[in-house]
């Protein structure tokens, strides 16, 4: 794949991952992210993929962004996640 190419399928990723999530109410965003974090960890590993087959400086650089972006997506979907375990834990949290 070309250039133009690659950056056109990461802009319009980008996209579709900000329209996806802005028709998600506030109310189902904390449920449904334990759902997402394996589709996360899917983006992750393609954009791995896609950096892995970089051809020049510049497309390495947007994988590698895509990796780091894609990454912290993942943790912090753990993070909320755990979050929303220890709510109904009961009163006492982890121990």
């Amino acid at each position: 794949m070309d250039f133009m190419t690659t950056l056109t399928l990461f802009v319009l990723a980008a996209f579709v991952g900000v329209e996806v999530v802005s028709k998600v109410t506030s109310v189902l965003h904390t449920p449904l992210m334990s759902g997402a974090n394996a589709i996360h960890g899917i983006i992750l590993v393609g954009a791995l993929i896609v950096t892995a087959h970089a051809t020049n400086t510049l497309m390495m650089v947007i994988g590698l962004i895509a990796v780091v972006l894609a990454s912290m997506n993942l943790v912090g979907g753990f993070v909320v996640t755990d979050r929303m375990l220890e709510m109904f834990s009961g009163k006492g949290g982890k121990k």
